[in-house]
C-alpha cells in the first residue's frame, strides 16, 4: 500500500496518546470507586458487573480514528476490479456467394449491418477489429476503440471470389498478435500452417481476444481451416463461427451465375470445439442479430492500483457509528 500524503501518517500518534488518556480516565474512575465504594450510586456509575463490554465502545472509536486518519493520508492499493474488455476481430467471407439476394439487400450487406449495430454496443475497454477474407486474408481494420473507423471500414467491404478459412483466421490472428506483441504467425503461403508451438491446444481461462468468423459456404482452398484453428487454440483465442446459410446447400444466382452454395457445419464445429468457442447457424438477418447480441467479450478482474481513501474513510465511519450506538444503548452517553 502506498499514500499520495504520507506525512499525515503521523496523525497516527494521536491513538496511542487517546489510549493513554482512556486508560488514565479508567484508572480514575476506579480509584473514585475505591474512595466512595459506600455509596452505591458511585458503584453504579463504575461500571460493576459489565465486564470487558464497557470497553467495547470505546475500542470501536479508537479503531474508527486510526482507520480515518490513514484515509487521510489517501491510500492507494491494488485491487481487483471486473472490466468487460478484450479484442474481438470480425473475419467476414467476402467470397463472392455473399452477394446473394436471399438476405435482404444480401448476405454481406446484412451482416454488416447487424456487425455495426455489435460495435456501436461494445463498451469502450473493447477493441474491435475487422478481417476480410475469400481467396487470402487481409486486415482491414487493426484493432480500435475508435467505432466511427471500425464501421467504416465494415461498410467498405466488397464480395470478391474464393474461400479460404484458415487465411481468414491466420490474418486475425497476425491482427491480434501485432496489438497484444505475439509473434506473427509466417510460412503458410504455400498452403501449410506452421505445427503448434507447445503440441495439444491450450486455451487460457482468462483470455479474452475473440474471433468472429462469418461465412457462407465451405473451405475450397488450402490451407487447413482445422490447423489454423489449433493455432487459435494455442494462443487463447476463442473463435465463434457464424453459417450464413443452408447446410444442405442451395443454387444461388450472383452476378448472372447459377453457383451451389452449402455451409460445412462439421468443419466449423469443429474449429469452435477446438478453440472452446461457439457454432453458430443463421438463416435470416434476424437469426444473425440473434448471434451477434450472443457474442459479448468476457468479464474479467483485472488489477490496478487504485486510490481508496473512500474505502476506508467510510469503514472509518462505520466504526464511529457503531461505537457511538452501543455506548447510547448500554450506557446512555457517548464514549
Amino acid at each position: 500500500m502506498t499514500f499520495l500524503w504520507s506525512p499525515l501518517l503521523w496523525s497516527l500518534i494521536l491513538i496511542p496518546m487517546l489510549a493513554l488518556l482512556y486508560l488514565s480516565m479508567q484508572q480514575r474512575r476506579h480509584e473514585i470507586a475505591l474512595r466512595y465504594g459506600s455509596l452505591g450510586l458511585v458503584q453504579k456509575a463504575s461500571g460493576r458487573g459489565m465486564g470487558m463490554r464497557r470497553h467495547i465502545p470505546a475500542l470501536l472509536f479508537l479503531f474508527g480514528l486510526t482507520v480515518l486518519f490513514v484515509a487521510l493520508a489517501r491510500p492507494h492499493m491494488v485491487v481487483g476490479l471486473p472490466k468487460v474488455e478484450g479484442i474481438v476481430i470480425l473475419a467476414f467471407d467476402v467470397s463472392g456467394s455473399m452477394a446473394a439476394e436471399d438476405f435482404e439487400p444480401n448476405r454481406l450487406e446484412a451482416a454488416k449491418a447487424v456487425a455495426i449495430d455489435f460495435v456501436e454496443r461494445q463498451p469502450s475497454t473493447v477493441k474491435v477489429g475487422v478481417v476480410a477474407f475469400s481467396e487470402s486474408g487481409l486486415s482491414v481494420q487493426i484493432p480500435s476503440e475508435d467505432q466511427t473507423v471500425i464501421i467504416d471500414a465494415i461498410e467498405r467491404l466488397k464480395p470478391q471470389r474464393g474461400t479460404s478459412l484458415a487465411n481468414g483466421i491466420i490474418a486475425s490472428l497476425n491482427t491480434i498478435a501485432n496489438l497484444t506483441g505475439q509473434p506473427p504467425i509466417i510460412g503458410f503461403e504455400g498452403g501449410e500452417i506452421p505445427a503448434p508451438l507447445n503440441g495439444a491446444p491450450v486455451v487460457s481461462a482468462d483470455q479474452s481476444s475473440v474471433i468472429v468468423l462469418l461465412t457462407d459456404g465451405e473451405n475450397n482452398m488450402d490451407p487447413n481451416p482445422v490447423e489454423a484453428a489449433l493455432l487459435a487454440a494455442e494462443r487463447g483465442v476463442r473463435i465463434h463461427t457464424i453459417a450464413v446459410g443452408s447446410a444442405e446447400g442451395t443454387q444461388l444466382t450472383v452476378n448472372g451465375f447459377t453457383v451451389f452454395t452449402q455451409v460445412d457445419e462439421a468443419g466449423l464445429r469443429q474449429i469452435s470445439e477446438i478453440t472452446q468457442g461457439v457454432y453458430y447457424n443463421a438463416q435470416n438477418e434476424e437469426d444473425l442479430q440473434e448471434v451477434y447480441e450472443s457474442i459479448e467479450p468476457r468479464l474479467k478482474i483485472q488489477q490496478e492500483e487504485q486510490e481508496v481513501t473512500a474505502i476506508f474513510a467510510g469503514v472509518s465511519i462505520l466504526l464511529l457509528l457503531i461505537g457511538g450506538m452501543l455506548s447510547l444503548l448500554w450506557f446512555s452517553r457517548v464514549p
